[in-house]
């Protein structure tokens, strides 16, 4: 399951690097159009995704267990979102074996072990 894991996430953060450098190309994130910008939808977007950041914020400040890390990883996630979620799973990910079972990624390593 690790491997697949790896995969994955791997396979979503090169999405993500991917996808960010192609618009930052075309478009300054700054320059997005008020339209767009205000736009209902857009609005709701912005909500959901930070939602979410937050949400895995949650699973990482368990994980984690002083505040350094902690708010390193708060502040990684709001500025880069998932790419920094999925680095932040890659670490997880690739100090374990391959064998090693779902709770070791899930649980503080004190009490996962």
């Amino acid at each position: 399951m690790i491997w697949v894991l790896r995969i994955a996430f791997l396979l979503i953060l090169t999405a993500m690097l991917t996808v960010t450098v192609w618009a930052s190309m075309d478009t300054a994130i700054w320059e997005i159009p008020a339209s767009v910008a205000s736009h209902p939808w857009f609005v709701a977007s912005l909500f959901d995704a930070y939602f979410g950041f937050l949400t895995f914020f949650a699973w990482v400040a368990y994980r984690e267990t002083s505040w350094p890390p902690r708010a390193g990883w708060l502040i990684a996630i709001l500025l880069l979102g998932n790419m920094a979620m999925a680095v932040y799973v890659l670490i997880i990910l690739f100090r374990l074996p391959a064998d090693a079972p779902m709770k070791r990624v899930l649980l503080r390593e004190e009490e996962a072990s």
